[in-house]
């Protein structure tokens, strides 16, 4: 296990500085894919808010750098390393990370819903760099202007598709962890990311809401409007996804019970059950409810 564990850390080492001669920043991460390095103000009262001004490593993906004696220098100070971490949003390439997962028991389609968003948004995912991840999933890479900011999220785009930008990060390709090995995905390794698509990155970089007079502007008995379309618009297959994104966008928004009865009754009409739309419904308020 300690031979397989240094070969892992060997590889791991040469995939970083290979990632880092590409202009991506990199950083050590442990087999659970979280930082490798323990952060030095470890056991210090909270709040902490040190990003590496304290000229430490340990600071996650803020350790994150393309200086190849850097790179070697932190996993030498994190030897059971066994993957590597690629920081979003910074220069040169600001990468901005499509992560599809697949849950199929929960009937999440991330793949077919980033599609039809596609579809809906009319955008073409380029062809860019993909890795595959050891549960099915995959990651798609892209590139951002220098002029936006792409925040993290979880589920906010559709059920099943997260986003990391800035402050966060990717596990790089080569990586082992403890469910497995990340892998460039077969006729994309010698591609570059691609530019993100206008479409997407409107998608990705929602306006902050309006504050003082105008943020009612909508009649309330408007509000929502578009959400309900959408949901009508399901086809099968993509009913339950299509109801539980709307969900989740009017409670992030703080009108989700008042459009709840609205959001049922057109899940009704696209074919799912009472009990199915309430359900699908009551998640997305579970879900957004910390995000309030």
């Amino acid at each position: 296990m300690a031979t397989i564990d240094r070969q892992a850390a060997t590889l791991a080492l040469a995939h970083a500085l290979a990632a880092a001669g590409r202009g991506l920043p990199v950083f050590p991460l442990s087999a659970t894919k979280l930082p490798a390095l323990r952060s030095p103000h470890h056991g210090e009262q909270p709040p902490v808010h040190c990003r590496g001004a304290c000229g430490l490593p340990g600071h996650g993906v803020h350790d994150a750098t393309t200086d190849p004696a850097a790179v070697r220098a932190l996993f030498a100070a994190a030897p059971r390393a066994t993957g590597y971490g690629i920081a979003c949003g910074r220069a040169p390439h600001r990468l901005i990370g499509i992560d599809l997962d697949i849950d199929t028991s929960h009937g999440n389609d991330s793949v077919g819903a980033l599609r039809q968003l596609a579809l809906q948004h009319l955008f073409t995912i380029p062809p860019t760099v993909t890795v595959l991840t050891p549960s099915g999933g995959r990651h798609l890479w892209l590139t951002g202007p220098a002029d936006t900011t792409v925040p993290n999220s979880a589920g906010r785009l559709a059920p099943g598709i997260d986003i990391r930008g800035s402050g966060g990060y990717l596990v790089g390709p080569g990586s082992v962890t403890t469910h497995g090995r990340y892998r460039l995905a077969p006729g994309t390794a010698r591609l570059t990311p691609a530019p993100c698509p206008r479409a997407l990155l409107r998608l990705l970089t929602p306006p902050r809401r309006p504050t003082g007079p105008l943020a009612d502007e909508t009649p309330p008995g408007r509000r929502g409007e578009g959400l309900i379309h959408f949901v009508l618009a399901a086809h099968e297959g993509q009913r339950n996804t299509r109801l539980f994104w709307a969900a989740c966008r009017a409670y992030e928004h703080g009108f989700g019970d008042a459009l709840a009865d609205a959001l049922t009754a057109a899940a009704i009409r696209t074919g799912l059950t009472e009990q199915e739309a309430r359900a699908a419904i009551a998640s997305a308020e579970r879900l957004t409810r910390g995000r309030r």
